[in-house]
């Protein structure tokens, strides 16, 4: 490939249809699959870029597909387009033996009739005509790879999967960068990009610079949502993964943390860097992008979502019902703060902080990832100023989650973790966390409540981890 290749293609007529009876049975059982619960009753086309011929021996198609899902998990409502997800098609006469969990499906129909379909990201060849095609700046049809040309990107990096469950893909190359493939994707400014470029240019060693990134232009007629929906998404780039550094020996925070604690090990220094890695990247990002002042229409707005999704919560989980007016009290006390006149900085956050978003590098260093923010919020909301207590709000939850995983539980263990967090925090940023108890506890509530309606859906068996925070938050005014 040359570079800066240019290329148009097209995309055989009837592929979609064909890949449309094996799409519905193997797209709800992928990890990140949001809308589980529901079944798929049909996909829209929304960009489909050929990148290897179907005739050849082994075919590549990228598609981005709309499914429709009832909105009501009943087979019998009508469906509605939904999420859009992005899919790596590869198509071979037979799947090798080493590709058999990639399996899709056979096609019987259609322009590939004949021929298999599996997730082209499990093998070697499509990952790397993918890194190819960054190193090079190529553009497919609708798909850009652009890049950061001060970082090298030497080709020939042998790649392979990550295996773990999450709620995107990547693919690691010879140890020296990550490429993490959004699976729900969404026109305009991604935060998983846009984030981590905004803390390079401010020279924060804290978080990997983006080496290069992946977007595709959409006709927004293509995309039935858009076309329907605000006119400020029309021509917004669909941001489709992210090319970054590779911390080589890295350990994940969580895989940590758990490490520690069964071994009885104290955690608290580790906790402490954390929290000073954490307050580095918020003052960076204060630097980096707007900041604004969060007065008595904003808070309110803020107090009224918080104390709506408690009224839901309480709803669907029950056990919550002695609790609610409790937990209802840490949101009124920040609104009457507010209403006295008490204001409060936001900036641009991470929107989604745990320990399973931290890496520790061999040399002690700790570096942040995932700027993604909750996946299931809209993007809008997501890059959306905030205080910077709703990221350490989130950790001290993470802390809490890893102590009462362990058997016995150790709640001790988890408030010298919180304690140290935050006097880290206070080091790097000036200013500790807990001398806003108020504000702190209603995040920390709101992402609690948040925790076990989680917990009560997909994971009944932890719903006592976040109750027994739930106990403490209703019964206190204060945080340790």
């Amino acid at each position: 490939m040359s570079e800066a290749v240019t290329r148009t293609v097209t995309t055989p007529p009837g592929l979609l249809a064909s890949l449309d009876p094996l799409l519905r049975e193997w797209l709800p059982r992928q990890r990140w699959f949001a809308g589980k619960g529901r079944p798929v009753t049909g996909f829209t086309l929304v960009e489909a870029t050929e990148l290897l011929p179907g005739t050849g021996k082994l075919g590549l198609y990228h598609l981005l597909v709309r499914a429709h899902q009832p909105l009501v998990p009943s087979h019998g409502a009508p469906g509605h387009p939904g999420d859009c997800y992005q899919l790596l098609i590869g198509v071979r006469e037979a799947l090798p033996p080493r590709l058999a969990p990639a399996l899709i499906g056979h096609l019987s129909t259609g322009p590939l009739a004949g021929r298999t379909a599996y997730d082209a990201l499990h093998d070697g060849r499509p990952a790397e005509l993918l890194l190819e095609a960054l190193r090079t700046q190529a553009r497919i049809g609708g798909l850009r790879f652009e890049r950061d040309l001060d970082q090298d990107i030497r080709s020939g990096l042998v790649p392979r999967v990550v295996t773990a469950e999450q709620s995107n893909s990547s693919i690691v190359y010879g140890d020296t960068f990550i490429l993490k493939l959004l699976r729900r994707i969404v026109p305009g400014v991604n935060p998983d990009l846009e984030l981590p470029l905004a803390l390079a240019r401010e020279g924060c060693p804290r978080v990997p610079a983006p080496t290069a990134w992946m977007v595709a232009d959409v006709d927004p007629t293509a995309d039935p949502v858009i076309s329907g929906g605000p006119a400020d998404l029309a021509g917004q780039p669909y941001v489709l993964g992210v090319l970054q550094p590779f911390v080589q020996g890295a350990s994940d925070g969580w895989e940590l943390a758990l490490r520690e604690l069964a071994k009885g090990e104290d955690f608290g220094a580790e906790a402490r860097a954390l929290g000073r890695a954490t307050a580095e990247v918020h003052t960076a990002l204060a630097r980096a992008l707007p900041t604004v002042t969060l007065g008595h229409m904003q808070l309110q707005l803020m107090v009224d979502g918080m104390i709506e999704r408690l009224e839901a919560a309480v709803q669907a989980v029950p056990v919550l019902r002695p609790y609610a007016d409790g937990l209802r009290s840490a949101f009124t006390a920040l609104g009457d703060l507010a209403a006295e006149g008490r204001t409060w900085t936001a900036q641009r956050v991470h929107g989604d902080l745990h320990l399973g978003q931290c890496l520790r590098s061999p040399a002690g260093e700790w570096w942040l990832i995932d700027f993604e923010g909750e996946p299931a919020r809209p993007l809008a909301e997501r890059r959306m100023p905030q205080p910077a207590v709703r990221d350490v709000a989130g950790m001290l939850r993470s802390f809490d989650y890893a102590a009462r995983s362990a058997d016995p539980p150790q709640p001790d263990w988890a408030e010298t973790c919180r304690s140290a967090y935050c006097s880290g925090y206070a080091e790097a940023a000036g200013l500790d966390p807990r001398t806003d108890p108020v504000l702190l506890r209603a995040y920390e509530t709101d992402k609690a409540i948040y925790e076990v309606v989680y917990e009560a859906r997909h994971r009944p068996d932890w719903l006592p981890v976040p109750l027994a925070a739930i106990d403490r938050l209703a019964s206190s005014g204060h945080l340790t």
